[in-house]
């Protein structure tokens, strides 16, 4: 048995005749304020809605290595204001998207002028040769050190303070007696280390007495007092490290 009035369905229809007529006017309304935008522009404004392309060289990885291609974008940012008020993805998100395949170009804004002065000293140093490149390496890791570029450190007061503990040049004689000695207390009856390490050939072991008799001499070296101690030092090895040692 139904329990709808003689009107019902009449009024459900007459409903949903409504909202189609309510959705077609929202339509009719953006349509209109479309037009209306459209033309406010044309009458004087049309600067707004100029759009400007640029074109980049972005460096791309492909299978037979690096290449530079052309990208053109619309409307790029240009100010830092804006590059920094672009949305930001957490990282999480970053990975999950690329492994997904759905981010398929990554751009670095950077500074061309800078990156094609740089190139161009690379391939200098390069072409001067190996040496070279470690030498300006080995350079410019020395100035970074230097007293100038300690300046803007918090610690460089402190710096200063204790600046004879690594002087620039080594001293021809032993460093001052800063008044405190070091002592190690053993308890009674411990024996001496005697272990040697593995035997060293005689030309070693002659150039090794050589070196700390003429260090000797020029006073940088005393004899220690301590129970047991070694001269240790660093020698270098073949491809260009250093190996620590001990002259037992």
């Amino acid at each position: 048995m139904s329990t709808a009035g003689p009107g019902q369905n009449k009024t459900r229809g007459t409903g949903f005749r409504t909202r189609s007529e309510r959705r077609k006017r929202a339509e009719l309304r953006k349509s209109r304020s479309g037009i209306e935008a459209l033309l406010t522009v044309s009458a004087g404004q049309t600067q707004e809605l100029e759009t400007t392309v640029e074109t980049l060289s972005v460096l791309t990885r492909t299978n037979t290595g690096l290449q530079y291609k052309k990208m053109k974008l619309e409307n790029p940012p240009t100010l830092a204001s804006e590059l920094t008020s672009l949305p930001v993805t957490s990282w999480r998100r970053f990975a999950r998207d690329l492994h997904d395949g759905r981010i398929e170009r990554i751009c670095i804004p950077s500074d061309v002028e800078r990156m094609k002065c740089e190139a161009e000293e690379l391939k200098q140093l390069v072409a001067e040769g190996v040496d070279a490149l470690s030498a300006n390496s080995k350079k410019e890791r020395f100035d970074e050190q230097s007293w100038d570029s300690l300046k803007s450190s918090p610690f460089y007061e402190v710096l200063r303070e204790y600046r004879d503990v690594l002087p620039d040049d080594i001293p021809a004689e032993l460093p001052q007696d800063m008044g405190v000695q070091h002592e190690i207390d053993l308890v009674p009856g411990t024996k001496y280390c005697v272990t040697r390490q593995w035997p060293l050939p005689r030309e070693q072991v002659k150039a090794i007495d050589d070196f700390f008799e003429s260090r000797r001499k020029a006073g940088q070296v005393r004899e220690s007092k301590s129970p047991h101690s070694a001269p240790t030092f660093f020698v270098k090895k073949a491809q260009g490290g250093r190996r620590y040692r001990e002259k037992m």
